[in-house]
């Protein structure tokens, strides 16, 4: 049996889990895979860490077999704690982190987002079609739904994306890591407009943390858009809501084009 994304975090938390085929996409781990890992690592090494704030991922290379996973604490400060998180492979970054976290505190600055209007999970189309060549692997962990978009290679006009996502594992519907697991499902925000196939990577990555990460049922809305695209590199704002509609994670990435 395949393992979960539950038992892949708790192994991380101590050692080095092997990535199996089943959470890979292409010939590397799914990035949000990735950076969850490294997550679960920071949590089994360094105790008494506040809420997690923001993350800065960086894919320095393809993310295979077992990672040798190290961190190291940059700044325990009065209101922020910096760790510094690194997965190598053969001796090489294959992939690193830097995650803030903080306590929550008062303050009058209060702006929100709403989500979008849109209809629950149960009456929106399954994202994947069964006969289409183009799902990734790490994608049957979980259950996603197409809100608003156009999937891979359908002559879309617009690079942008809406869905609703869960994890297939239940255990992996609460708490920060299984949000950070889930918060890169979507495909790149190009992939809507694109006309042919081709290599696509994500470079880097930033989720910033605005609130309780948890929602009812596991099921959060997650949104990409295409902000540019020039000389095969794109920008896209990626953001999460719970079901409530309450904006979780406001986030941004950097991707390589290689068509």
């Amino acid at each position: 049996m395949d393992p979960t994304f539950s038992a892949l975090a708790d192994q991380a938390a101590t050692g080095s889990p092997d990535i199996p085929e089943t959470w890979k996409q292409g010939r590397t781990a799914y990035g949000g895979l990735s950076a969850a890992l490294l997550l679960a690592r920071v949590r089994g090494e360094h105790d008494e860490l506040p809420p997690l704030r923001s993350a800065l991922v960086n894919f320095t290379g393809p993310v295979a077999d077992a990672p040798d996973m190290t961190t190291e604490l940059l700044r325990r400060g009065r209101n922020v704690t910096t760790v510094q998180a690194r997965a190598d492979l053969g001796g090489r970054a294959a992939c690193t982190a830097v995650f803030s976290f903080g306590g929550a505190r008062d303050s009058h600055v209060r702006v929100d987002r709403p989500a979008p209007g849109t209809p629950p999970p149960d009456r929106c189309e399954p994202f994947t079609k069964t006969e289409s060549p183009f799902i990734p692997a790490f994608l049957r962990n979980y259950d996603v739904k197409l809100i608003e978009g156009t999937r891979p290679i359908e002559g879309g006009t617009r690079g942008y994306l809406r869905c609703w996502a869960r994890h297939s594992d239940p255990a992996a519907r609460s708490g920060e890591i299984a949000l950070l697991g889930l918060a890169d499902i979507l495909p790149p925000a190009t992939f809507p407009i694109m006309t042919q196939m081709g290599p696509v990577s994500s470079m880097s990555w930033i989720c910033n943390i605005l609130r309780d990460t948890d929602t009812t049922d596991g099921w959060y809305m997650v949104e990409s858009e295409l902000s540019a695209a020039h000389d095969g590199y794109c920008s896209q704002v990626m953001r999460i809501w719970n079901r409530d509609g309450a904006l979780i994670v406001d986030g941004m990435q950097s991707i390589a084009v290689f068509v």
